[in-house]
């Protein structure tokens, strides 16, 4: 009988140290292939540094904005107070904190960004169907976001040029001078994300307490021409506490989680540069649900004192700042304002589609080829059309991104969480062929479960004022609930089908 040497076991691919943050093994080649660009690749230990401040500096920088300023103020335009639209925004964002945390765990354990996460349950080249959706609904919001920053750039031209600006020769419905205040604020936005994630994390570090100063002064402005805090407290609600509060209650709060669903995706895209699990957890949970609240209690209250000076509830702080006859004071505010766009739409709606843009083809498209299409893209998406009505925004645009999206971070907490226990392997997340690759590079199920939990929560929604009527009307009980209805049928429809397939004999 001859003896024969032991088989040796295959090298290890990935090392995980004593805090529980993995990466690609010293000495093991970085995964290579058409799945793999220097932006999709693990962050490694070295470079993950982001604090708990840095996390809720980027929260304040992103929720103290001038869309989540609307975000409130909305809500006391169509007919709630002061109380009911802080309660309508607290609770919500408690709500999405949790899914935020869940999906944003994946970032700082494996330094990756969303789209290579999403890979895991879609497969690899399935990745791309949650990542261009992600990719898409961020186009809409840098229009969003874009459009009132240059609403504030072609206010304060008009306040230094003069009526020669304001009154231009319009274009479309709006002063050609608006369109190129637009098309600057755009232009200024590419230089910043072109300069790379260091400079976004420096620029939140600043902008965020700025903004919180500027919304500070605008509610001591408010209340100072409304004679005290009492006529701001005072403004009833249309609504009361009865039927027509809660008939609308339900679909503002889907709404608000609509809001901030985009990241509750797409958060390890940041959470991958963080120094451990701490400081994600306190400072996700620092930093979203506390300013956010207290941004809609300054809105809300802004709001109701311009429902008491002038009549009517001004939702749209560029609108009302515009109001003022103080120069140093319009400036001021217009300023914050630009500031604070610059803030949530850099780091919330450039970053991200930027990576999931780069996923469909990495060899070709970069981080910054990805961004500059968003930019793009965020123009074609007619933004201006989004924002000029509260209802639609709140309503249509916000429930329809909810819907969607939730039913996507059904799928991807049900398998990092219940099925893989959060162990991933890093190399097969870019090889075809390995455990992530299922099908061709698709996983079906995870297809399938999206598709009926997308038609579920949005399916009887109203499209105004995009289009009249609703796709389903049957479904139309359920489009209220949008979020929640995505998120739990994905979850649940997941789970069943991958039960079905059987345990994976390659799965981590």
């Amino acid at each position: 009988m001859t003896d024969t040497a032991p088989t040796a076991p295959p090298p290890t691919t990935q090392v995980t140290l004593a805090d529980g943050r993995v990466e690609i093994a010293p000495g093991a080649p970085a995964p290579t292939g058409p799945y793999a660009n220097e932006d999709l690749l693990p962050v490694p230990v070295e470079k993950r540094t982001w604090t708990t401040y840095n996390f809720s500096a980027l929260w304040v920088g992103m929720a103290h904005n001038t869309a989540s300023w609307t975000l409130a103020s909305g809500l006391i335009a169509v007919g709630m107070d002061w109380k009911q639209a802080v309660l309508t925004i607290a609770l919500a964002n408690v709500i999405v904190l949790i899914p935020m945390l869940l999906t944003g765990h994946a970032g700082p354990k494996y330094g990756i960004p969303f789209p290579v996460f999403a890979r895991a349950s879609f497969g690899i080249r399935g990745a791309n169907l949650p990542a261009v959706v992600r990719a898409l609904v961020a186009c809409g919001w840098f229009g969003i976001q874009t459009w009132i920053g240059g609403e504030a750039i072609y206010f304060l031209a008009g306040k230094l040029i003069g009526s020669g600006w304001t009154d231009a020769a319009k274009v479309g419905g709006y002063a050609w001078t608006m369109w190129l205040s637009f098309a600057i604020f755009w232009a200024l936005q590419v230089v910043i994300i072109y300069r790379g994630m260091e400079t976004i994390r420096r620029f939140e570090n600043w902008a965020a307490p700025f903004v919180l100063v500027g919304a500070f002064v605008m509610l001591w402005w408010m209340s100072d021409k409304a004679g005290g805090f009492g006529p701001l407290f005072d403004q009833p609600s249309k609504l009361g506490w009865g039927a027509d509060f809660w008939k609308l209650f339900a679909p503002a709060l889907m709404g608000m989680i609509g809001f901030w669903s985009t990241l509750s995706l797409n958060i390890p895209d940041f959470t991958r540069y963080g120094k451990s699990q701490k400081a994600q957890t306190r400072g996700q949970a620092l930093g979203l649900p506390t300013t956010m609240t207290l941004f809609a209690f300054l809105s809300v209250m802004v709001t109701s004192g311009s429902q008491a000076v002038y009549g009517e509830a001004i939702w749209d702080p560029v609108q009302l700042a515009a109001r003022t006859d103080n120069t140093v004071g319009l400036l001021f505010a217009l300023v914050t304002v630009l500031v604070a766009t610059l803030s949530v739409n850099v780091a919330a709606n450039l970053v991200s589609p930027a990576f999931d843009f780069s996923n469909i083809a990495p060899r070709r498209i970069s981080f910054r080829a990805g961004a500059l299409a968003t930019c793009v893209l965020g123009v074609l998406i007619f933004p201006w059309k989004l924002y000029s009505d509260p209802q639609g925004y709140i309503f249509t645009w916000l429930g329809l991104v909810g819907g969607l999206l939730g039913t996507v971070a059904g799928i991807l907490i049900a398998d990092y969480w219940i099925l893989r226990r959060s162990r991933l392997d890093l190399a097969d997340l870019y090889r075809p062929g390995g455990r992530y690759w299922y099908e061709g590079g698709w996983n079906w199920r995870a297809v399938v479960a999206f598709a009926v939990g997308g038609v579920l929560a949005v399916g009887g929604a109203s499209f105004k004022p995009l289009i009249d009527g609703r796709p389903i009307p049957a479904l139309a009980g359920l489009a209220d609930y949008g979020w929640a209805v995505g998120l739990g049928t994905s979850m649940v429809l997941y789970l069943a089908l991958m039960a079905l397939r059987g345990r994976d004999h390659a799965s981590v």
